[in-house]
């Protein structure tokens, strides 16, 4: 299984997104392992938005979309249950 997920930094507004194959491995190093990333600075990061699939591609493809998309989509994506399913749509078929 791979994932695609939305983090959320409070102290500094900020969204991040990226993909797995260890959902939990890798919050965990966003959070508390990695000290020389980006995401180090703006920690505590809060796991918003979480897409499983079956296939590296589809969660890279889910990123690459969701990276391009302006930040007022992103919070409608984490509002609203019916977005998640788009994405999770769109890319679940692809290769």
């Amino acid at each position: 299984m791979f994932h695609t997920y939305v983090l959320y930094s409070n102290s500094a507004n900020k969204y991040y997104i990226g993909h797995t194959n260890d959902i939990e491995r890798r919050i965990l190093e966003h959070n508390e392992i990695s000290e020389n990333s980006y995401t180090a600075k703006f920690r505590p990061w809060t796991l918003m938005v979480h897409l499983t699939f079956d296939i590296r591609s589809q969660a890279m493809a889910a990123e690459k979309y969701l990276k391009k998309k302006p930040r007022v989509f992103i919070k409608r994506l984490i509002d609203e249950i019916d977005l998640q399913e788009y994405v999770l749509d769109k890319y679940s078929s692809a290769d």
